[in-house]
């Protein structure tokens, strides 16, 4: 079921939000019999807490819900789970910022996955607060649902047929137009790279191009990486780590996230989605170590670790989508370990080389509470990328900079769009809270999306 909000009709019960300096202005206000009522309860407005207030004939009069000493974000999920099968009004959140987090968050929180094993579904319900766009919130929390979905699943019923699939689906929603190229038509349609990548998966792989909107709005293009699976090829990962790569299509996840939000919000812009969608898997036909290959652009790539995939199959989508050269280029993937070394999973780095661009998706991150970290492409770098016998080296030795290395060999394959930013994410919660449980999540796209429409440039 799509998240959304109670009517503003439906009777509502009050729910006060309070920090604990708060609540002490609350006891001063409220009813005698009703502080005593929360003093006895030991409520303390502690994050996430609640107390339920009784009225006088023994039913529900409303309820507090606890902020903490230092609110962080999306606090009210917390307390949303646990309120009963009513619907709510929320009171005591100043400022629309501030509402739109603790209406997102309360959305956020009623997330479940449910494709393998039922679990039961959020009872309480919250009517938009005053100054909310509620469909705008319901369309973000549903893209973000749309990219849960798609990570948490696992790859035998998410490889490369079945994402496109859901991007038939999606598209389909909104009126959106989707073109397939998969298997040996990829070469004839000169995208080499992601043919040698997919060519030993079960399932064929295949670009997959979505376009939706008006021509005459600003174009942006989105690239995801869809790597279904990933078991580092021939370059075979351990057991330990190739336990999350049903993950590695969360580029692809996170971008349809953001192409929802997009859609379902009539955004005026000419949408473009490029994700090539691959399973890297061993066979007799696998792309090899020490492989030469010849790039969309020209370029060729020495293949020195055939675990570094996922920069390939980029190469080719970025170098289509740069010879339309949309007003914004973005790209999205879960590209290297070495992003989560220097920031952790939570914290999603993103390159540009455009300073105004990088101020803006910094201060939308921080408004929508959706946490990003600029990071170089730092041109010092450029010469470990050569490996003397072709173009580019994908896998460059030594240890240091992946992240960076990674971000560097993409900048290659884009020559003529105006803005150009790549994300780095992990698109995983690994302990998980109300509001983003353990599982796939989304990075970056509510940044991306809150950043328009300054993001396409003036």
């Amino acid at each position: 079921m799509p998240p959304c909000f109670a009517a503003p009709t439906d009777p509502a019960l009050p729910l006060v939000a309070l920090d604990p300096s708060g609540l002490e202005g609350w006891r001063e206000t409220a009813d005698p019999r009703m502080a005593q009522w929360v003093a006895a309860t030991g409520f303390a407005a502690g994050a996430g807490e609640i107390c339920l207030l009784p009225d006088a004939d023994g039913g529900l009069a409303g309820a507090l819900v606890g902020l903490g000493e230092e609110p962080g974000r999306f606090a009210i999920a917390g307390a949303a789970a646990k309120l009963p099968e009513r619907v709510w009004r929320l009171d005591g959140v100043e400022g629309v910022a501030a509402r739109q987090e603790a209406a997102l968050a309360w959305l956020l929180a009623g997330y479940r996955f449910t494709r393998y094993r039922d679990r039961p579904a959020m009872q309480a319900r919250l009517i938009a607060p005053e100054g909310v766009d509620a469909d705008r919130i319901a369309a973000i929390a549903a893209g973000e649902f749309l990219t849960r979905d798609l990570i948490n699943t696992p790859a035998n019923d998410m490889g490369p047929a079945a994402l496109e699939t859901a991007v038939r689906a999606l598209a389909a929603d909104f009126g959106a137009a989707v073109e397939v190229t998969a298997g040996a038509a990829l070469l004839t349609a000169n995208l080499p790279l992601i043919h040698a990548v997919g060519r030993a998966g079960a399932e064929a792989p295949r670009l997959i191009d979505m376009v939706w909107g008006d021509p005459a709005d600003p174009a942006l293009t989105l690239v995801g990486k869809g790597v279904c699976f990933d078991t580092g090829g021939l370059n075979l990962k351990p057991g330990s780590s190739m336990g999350l790569m049903k993950k590695d299509m969360g580029g692809a996840a996170t971008v349809l996230g953001l192409a929802h939000m997009l859609m379902a919000t009539a955004a005026p812009v000419r949408l473009r989605v490029l994700i090539p969608a691959v399973e890297n898997a061993v066979a007799g036909n696998a792309f090899r170590p020490g492989d030469i290959l010849t790039a969309r652009n020209g370029l060729t790539v020495e293949v020195n670790n055939t675990d570094a995939e996922g920069r390939l199959v980029l190469a080719d989508a970025l170098a289509l989508a740069d010879e339309d050269p949309p007003a914004a280029l973005v790209c999205m993937a879960t590209l290297t370990g070495a992003a989560r070394v220097a920031l952790g999973p939570d914290l999603a780095p993103f390159y540009t080389d455009d300073d105004t661009l990088a101020g803006q998706l910094a201060a939308a991150a921080a408004r929508v509470g959706d946490p990003l970290w600029r990071m170089p492409f730092w041109d010092g770098y450029e010469a470990r990328l050569d490996p003397g016998i072709a173009d580019l080296d994908n896998a460059p030795k030594g240890g240091m900079a992946g992240s960076i290395l990674a971000a560097l060999f993409l900048r290659r394959f884009v020559r003529a769009s105006p803005r150009f930013v790549h994300f780095d994410i992990y698109g995983w919660s690994p302990d998980g809270d109300a509001a983003r449980p353990r599982g796939g999540i989304g990075q970056g796209a509510r940044a991306l999306f809150e950043a328009l429409p300054g993001l396409l440039g003036p």
